[in-house]
């Protein structure tokens, strides 16, 4: 039977929440892998911003010269979104199978 762990939340720090309400052996890891990923996620933020500004393609200098090329910005963001879809799919992995999850989205209070 394959395993599917839907959830729907506005940030991971909600889903930090979850997981220590969940307790269990597996609640630091999952901790562990949350900061991971809110570090990615503040980065690509960065990193979004700076291409955003710069551009998709750059100038560079060389010399008497100058040559334009990708932007590095936007290479680290694609490296770091692998990166960030792969901590996700590890959290969301960690889930128990049967996991009645219920985050608040602040609906009902809107």
């Amino acid at each position: 039977m394959k395993k599917e762990n839907k959830i729907t939340y506005k940030n991971l720090e909600e889903l930090k929440e979850v997981f220590e309400e969940l307790g269990g052996d597996k609640t630091s890891s999952a901790i562990a892998l949350i900061d991971e990923a809110i570090y990615c996620g503040d980065t690509m933020k960065k990193l979004k911003e700076e291409v955003e500004k710069n551009g998709v393609v750059v100038e560079m200098s060389q010399g008497k010269y100058s040559i334009t090329r990708t932007n590095p910005a936007l290479t680290m963001y694609n490296t770091t979104l692998k990166s960030y879809s792969g901590l996700i799919k590890q959290i969301t992995g960690l889930l128990p199978y049967n996991a009645n999850i219920q985050i608040d989205d602040g609906f009902d209070e809107f």
